[in-house]
């Protein structure tokens, strides 16, 4: 990394490589219960763009700039009424589409409404989540994703979101470095006390695990290996999807349908957006010891702020900087959790955040367990500036290449080779009806 590469890579807004590069693909920012009809207007910032979103009289959604074109007094302030939002200053009245529908501070014979619209963008309500398209493409967008998890019916996956006070990319980096784990998440974790079979086996018994990383359709694919037996590999997959979407290994590999979503508000700012099926799913590290008692500091759920209106109001928790994270030191020091502090999750969010809004990637001493990182940003920030060079965004028209992503653990025979090993064990997973037909092709290591 370079300063030029570092900024280049982190900032989002209009303008920027990364932040037009995004604008390509569809982003998932609101739930769908978050707008009722003719109900309040929700400030949403997206990619450094301050919007107002809203759904009129007959359920159809309009996500806007939040400055109305005639003064610039802002829209979120609008009444949402008879399928439009209409601004409070001088009465003037925008559709979903953005386009001025009535004038009527202006004479009849002077008016000219026709003229006049509002930036506006594309919405779509799939499943309960709505998505924006903020690229140029508005009368033709691409296709929406393909992630496994996020065609699932709403009846059957568990979303979440959560904000986090920092640059996409080291939100994101997380989750793509797996021997973090052994030591932020269970540290504090005997391997004497993990009975046979446990999700955290062998991340106890083994804390430095090797690794094998390539490029892919989608982005970029790691294979964590540690040897557990006599002619045994363990194996923890895991994937960074464009543009900001990853797959995490806490999961048993045939079953584990789940995608995570690092929604950049800003430069500083990032929305994770989590998608994982409900029934059938992956083992949680949670699970029960051997003296009955899940893993200490892996509590189910963090505690959140209320809501508020304002631009970074929404999916806050309480723990932050100000409160050190909420981070006992008793329990540190007596080794009850290695972090100290009472939630996975939260101890992700605590380092990350503790690195600043953007981290200064010219301070950093990256090792060999550090290998996805460094090749998913190189992969990232090539693929934003290649599409600045006139060439496609990967992915965001061919939807269907992400079909091949897949994360989770298991084990097999030493003799296959790891690119094998991920083919033979998607090919047999369980699908979603809409990832059938998609066989996912051999990946050539790069």
């Amino acid at each position: 990394m370079n300063p030029k590469d570092s900024e280049d890579l982190t900032r989002v807004g209009p303008g920027t490589v990364m932040g037009n590069f995004m604008r390509q693909y569809w982003i998932p920012f609101a739930r769908s219960s978050e707008l009722a009809r003719d109900g309040t207007p929700l400030r949403v910032l997206l990619l450094g763009e301050k919007l107002v979103a809203f759904r009129d009289s007959h359920g159809r959604i309009g996500l806007m700039d939040h400055m109305c074109p005639h003064r610039c007094a802002s829209l979120v302030l609008g009444r949402n009424e008879e399928d439009g939002l209409r601004c409070i200053y001088h009465g003037w009245k925008f559709d979903v589409t953005g386009k001025c529908v009535d004038m009527p501070s202006v004479p009849p014979h002077q008016d000219f409404k026709d003229k006049v619209h509002a930036t506006a963008y594309k919405v779509v309500d799939r499943h309960g989540i709505l998505w924006a398209y903020l690229g140029p493409r508005q009368s033709e967008p691409p296709p929406l994703p393909m992630f496994e998890a996020t065609l699932l019916p709403e009846q059957d996956v568990d979303t979440y979101f959560m904000m986090r006070s920092c640059n996409w990319m080291q939100a994101l980096e997380g989750d793509i470095d797996t021997s973090h784990f052994g030591f932020l998440h269970v540290g504090h974790l005997d391997p004497d006390e993990v009975p046979a079979g446990h999700p955290l086996e062998h991340t106890a018994g083994d804390r430095a695990p090797e690794y094998h990383v390539r490029e892919t359709p989608w982005g970029t694919n790691y294979g964590a290996y540690r040897k557990i037996k006599p002619e045994t590999i363990y194996w923890r997959f895991a994937n960074y999807m464009f543009p900001f979407w990853t797959q995490t290994p806490q999961g048993e590999f045939p079953v584990n349908i789940q995608a995570r979503a690092w929604v950049p508000l800003d430069d500083t700012h990032t929305m994770m957006v989590f998608w994982r099926r409900r029934t059938g799913g992956p083992r949680s590290s949670g699970e029960p010891l051997k003296n009955g008692k899940p893993l200490a500091g892996s509590r189910p759920a963090p505690d959140f702020l209320p809501n508020d209106t304002s631009w970074l109001g929404r999916y806050r928790v309480k723990a932050d900087e100000s409160n050190d994270w909420l981070i006992d030191r008793e329990a540190q020091r007596t080794n009850r959790i290695y972090s100290g502090i009472d939630h996975i999750g939260l101890q992700d969010q605590a380092v990350t955040e503790s690195m600043g809004g953007i981290t200064n990637h010219m301070r950093e001493h990256l090792g060999p367990g550090d290998v996805m990182i460094a090749r998913t940003r190189y992969r990232a920030l090539k693929a934003a500036r290649d599409f600045a060079a006139g060439q496609p965004a990967p992915g965001a028209d061919n939807a269907e290449i992400m079909m091949g992503a897949r994360s989770g653990f298991f084990e097999l025979h030493e003799s296959v080779p790891w690119q094998d090993a991920y083919a033979q064990k998607i090919q047999a997973a369980d699908r979603v009806p809409e990832a059938r037909h998609a066989a996912p092709e051999a990946i050539p290591a790069k």
